[in-house]
C-alpha cells in the first residue's frame, strides 16, 4: 500500500459523516475511494478570515479517479480579521444554546473553537443549499472542522500548471460579454433572493469567471456571511450594498446598470 508522502494525507472523505458531505447526486469527478490521497499543491488565496489551498485528491495508480479541490481553512477568532461578525450573524441561529453562550464568551477555549467552526459551517450550509437551487457556486465536497473542501474553479494549462479562474475584477470583457455577465449575475442574485438571502459581501473580487477565454461562466464564492433578508435587520441594506458594488464595476466598463433597479428586481424575488 502506498503511504502518504510529504504534503500528503489520506483522503478525509471517509472520516466525515454523511451530513458533512456535499449534496447528492454528486458530480462524477468527486473521489470517494478509501485509498485516495490528498496532496497539497500550494496556496490559492490568503484572505481576512481564511486561506485557500489547492489540493489534489487521487487514487495512486488510477488516473481515472482524480480531482482538484479548493481547501478553505478558517482561522480561529484570534487569528482572523473579520471584525464585523455581528452585522452578518444577527438573526442567525446557533443549534445548541451552550454553543451560543460559548461564542459570546470569547475568552474560553470552547468559545474560540465554536467561533472558528461557525463560519465554515455557515459557508458549507449555504453552498449546499445554493447548489441544490441551481446557483452558480462551487460544489461543496465536504466539511471537516474548520476546513471546507470544494470544487476548484479553474483549469490545467497546456504546460500542466493549475490556473485558478480569474476574478471578475481582473477581466476586461467586450460589450457583448459585459451584458451577458451582468445578466448571469442578476439571475444568480435572484436565486439567493428566492431563498430569502443576500450574499452580504458581493463584489467583483468574489466572483470568478470560469472559462473566460470562451465566453465565461460567473461563479460566486465567499459565502460564509450570507444573510437572511428577514431575520437580519441589516439584510436589505447589505443587499443594496451588493447591488451598488457590482453595478459600479459594470458601469465603469461601459454598461448601463442602475444599482437601485437591480436592487428592486432582486428584492422583489424574495417575496
Amino acid at each position: 500500500m502506498v503511504e502518504p508522502g510529504p504534503d500528503q494525507r489520506w483522503s478525509t472523505w471517509t472520516s466525515v459523516t454523511k451530513g458533512q458531505r456535499g449534496p447528492e447526486p454528486r458530480p462524477d469527478w468527486v473521489v470517494v475511494a478509501d485509498a485516495a490521497l490528498d496532496t497539497e499543491l500550494g496556496i490559492l488565496k490568503t484572505g481576512k478570515e481564511a486561506d485557500v489551498f489547492l489540493v489534489e485528491r487521487a487514487v495512486p495508480g488510477d488516473p481515472g479517479r482524480h480531482s482538484l479541490l479548493a481547501a478553505k481553512r478558517y482561522r480561529g477568532r484570534d487569528h482572523r480579521q473579520f471584525h464585523r461578525d455581528g452585522e452578518y450573524t444577527d438573526g442567525r441561529r446557533v443549534r445548541r444554546t451552550r454553543d451560543q453562550r460559548a461564542i459570546e464568551d470569547r475568552k474560553s477555549s470552547w468559545g474560540r473553537t465554536v467561533a472558528a467552526t461557525q463560519w465554515a459551517d455557515a459557508e458549507f450550509a449555504a453552498l449546499t443549499t445554493l447548489w441544490d437551487a441551481g446557483a452558480p457556486v462551487p460544489y461543496p465536497v465536504q466539511i471537516d472542522g474548520t476546513e471546507l473542501l470544494m470544487e476548484f474553479v479553474g483549469h490545467v494549462t497546456d504546460d500542466g500548471a493549475y490556473e485558478a479562474a480569474p476574478r471578475l475584477a481582473r477581466t476586461r470583457p467586450d460589450a457583448a460579454l459585459l451584458a451577458d455577465w451582468f445578466d448571469q449575475l442578476s439571475r444568480a442574485m435572484g436565486v439567493l433572493a428566492r431563498l430569502g438571502w443576500a450574499h452580504g459581501d458581493l463584489s467583483p473580487y468574489n466572483i470568478l469567471v470560469d472559462g473566460a477565454d470562451d465566453g465565461g461562466r460567473l461563479v460566486i464564492i465567499d459565502l460564509p456571511q450570507v444573510v437572511d433578508l428577514v431575520a437580519n435587520p441589516f439584510g436589505t441594506e447589505l443587499l443594496h450594498r451588493d447591488c451598488v458594488n457590482v453595478c459600479t464595476w459594470f458601469v465603469a466598463r461601459g454598461l448601463e446598470a442602475d444599482a437601485d433597479e437591480l436592487f428592486a428586481d432582486v428584492f422583489a424575488q424574495a417575496w
